[in-house]
């Protein structure tokens, strides 16, 4: 059975963060055996280093079209590029909302699978942000169903910059309704072990938090 410390990616991407709390995070997430850790881009060709250097195992990742995901296809996908070339081995996108929500499905679509295919050009993981605490369970469902037509290989609940974050009857129907391949990342207002655990327990294969300590 995986370890507890094997879902958790460590997060930080406030605004006002500095390089020298993002190299204590990826010190500290490697002491603890974490999974991996979750910066923002301008931290990534750094992070990738030191990572190196100190010959830790734990994954770099990073966000895309953070935390809005309404800037243009082609920048989002600029983004990618830059962000694998630096040395960022997952991608957690977000997608274009307004779009959805102005019924755009043309743009929506193109979204979705430009980032995909970017990523998996360089055999990158890629995770798409649905915020689905901006949706009800059918538009979850329709999204999910693009982003399965489109070979992502995880759904992740939030961005944790929305009023609502993760919330578990919604892991619990993405779980039942998405094919095995298609995994879960919970993010977004997850504080305590004990609530990641109950996410785990719910069908989540990862859990990003800022307070994995």
């Amino acid at each position: 059975m995986a370890s507890f410390e094997s879902h958790i990616e460590y997060t930080l991407l406030r605004q006002n963060a500095r390089w020298e709390e993002a190299k204590s995070l990826i010190d500290m997430a490697a002491e603890k055996q974490y999974l991996g850790v979750c910066l923002a881009p301008y931290f990534v060709k750094q992070a990738a280093r030191h990572i190196k250097e100190q010959g830790y195992k734990q994954k770099l990742i990073t966000v895309i079209g953070f935390p809005m995901g309404y800037s243009s296809v082609s920048a989002k996908v600029e983004e990618v590029k830059k962000a694998i070339m630096e040395g960022a081995e997952e991608l957690d996108v977000v997608i274009n909302l307004s779009a959805f929500f102005s019924k755009d499905m043309a743009v929506l679509k193109n979204d979705i699978q430009s980032v995909i295919t970017a990523c998996h050009l360089q055999n990158k993981l890629i995770k798409v942000i649905l915020e689905t605490g901006a949706l009800n369970e059918k538009e979850m469902l329709k999204l999910a169903d693009i982003c399965v037509a489109s070979d992502a290989n995880f759904i992740k609940t939030s961005t944790g910059y929305f009023e609502i974050g993760a919330e578990m009857d919604k892991v619990k129907k993405l779980k039942e309704y998405l094919p095995a391949k298609v995994k879960i990342k919970a993010s977004g207002g997850i504080r305590t072990r004990e609530r990641a655990e109950e996410f785990i327990a719910a069908g989540a294969s990862r859990i990003g938090a800022s307070t994995a300590l």
